[in-house]
């Protein structure tokens, strides 16, 4: 994805709305071929690259199981949080859906972090906070 930008800018959001096809499609053994690709949308510049990593990621969780959701995308998840307003609403959207997955321990680890949405980078976010009471 990072020398792709410099061909276009949108191959990398394509990538990432693709990566959960290519996940099923390679299977959750074959998950290491493409998991530093992962990353690297995950951690991508542009946000509406992150965006659609973290509208996806409880889909990708169906299908690597609950033991890789747990090692390698619960710590995106935690970057998801913490990021900009609208990558947030993405995983916002899906978060009883990502929650699902795990384990009830670390279900239960996210309990008292759930305030971490609370705080938004704009206050007149009105998408943000429409989400957050849904």
């Amino acid at each position: 994805p990072s020398r792709a930008q410099t061909v276009d800018n949108d191959i990398a959001r394509h990538c990432a709305y693709s990566i959960p096809a290519v996940a099923l499609t390679l299977g959750r053994a074959n998950w290491p071929l493409i998991r530093e690709t992962y990353e690297t949308l995950a951690n991508d510049m542009q946000w509406k690259v992150r965006k659609t990593v973290a509208s996806s990621i409880h889909e990708l969780g169906v299908i690597l199981g609950q033991d890789i959701a747990a090692e390698d995308l619960v710590p995106i998840f935690d970057g998801f949080i913490k990021d900009l307003d609208e990558v947030r609403i993405g995983a916002l959207k899906h978060l009883a859906n990502f929650l699902s997955l795990l384990s009830e321990d670390t279900r239960n680890t996210y309990l008292p972090r759930l305030e971490e949405f609370l705080k938004m980078d704009n206050e007149r976010n009105w998408r943000f906070r429409l989400e957050l009471t849904e």
